[in-house]
């Protein structure tokens, strides 16, 4: 099994909030198992928690870290490291490399990142060479990993479950083992 956390850094709690949510929440539905927030935002880690306590899984926030020192730690303990940017090399030409890794943290910046990360990854990636989403980049990353394995997947434990249907909303509500319509 593949470990995989993103490192979040450059969240400004003024205008990122809701963009920095939807990177955990994405990373969160596509098989990562934590976020590292390089920022002091406990509403982030509140409102991600939040979701994963109703939809299931173990996701975790770890709020205000100390970038460099997770990025050292991390690769001290076996841990490879790949940066979302516009510059590197292409996603394609990456991905082999980051399947095989068994430790993997994705780092994603907010504003403009410290030239220093540049150096410190394994991968420097390029997720398209134009200027878009963070939201994108995390997911087509890790889409591209996981080859497709977990779009289709529920967590176990969670409260809620939807079921695929082709028109309308079908959810289990699995602490009353009821379903329901909405519409």
């Amino acid at each position: 099994m593949q470990h995989i956390v993103i490192l979040r850094i450059g969240h400004r709690p003024e205008r990122d909030k809701r963009i920095t949510t939807h990177v955990g929440l994405t990373a969160r539905a596509l098989g990562a198992e934590g976020m590292l927030l390089a920022s002091n935002d406990k509403g982030i880690k509140a409102a991600i928690e939040d979701v994963a306590g109703r939809w299931g899984g173990t996701f975790y926030v770890n709020n205000d870290v100390n970038w460099k020192k997770e990025i050292r730690a991390w690769k001290e303990h076996g841990g490879k490291v790949c940066h979302l940017s516009m510059y590197g090399t292409n996603l394609p030409d990456a991905v082999e490399g980051m399947q095989e890794c068994n430790k993997l943290m994705v780092v994603v910046g907010a504003e403009k990142v410290p030239s220093e990360i540049y150096d410190l990854a394994d991968w420097n990636v390029a997720v398209g060479n134009q200027p878009h989403s963070e939201v994108a980049a995390v997911a087509l990353t890790l889409d591209r990993i996981s080859k497709d394995e977990t779009l289709a997947g529920a967590f176990e434990d969670a409260e809620l479950t939807i079921v695929p249907t082709a028109r309308g909303k079908r959810v289990i509500d699995n602490t009353k083992n009821t379903g329901f319509d909405q519409s």
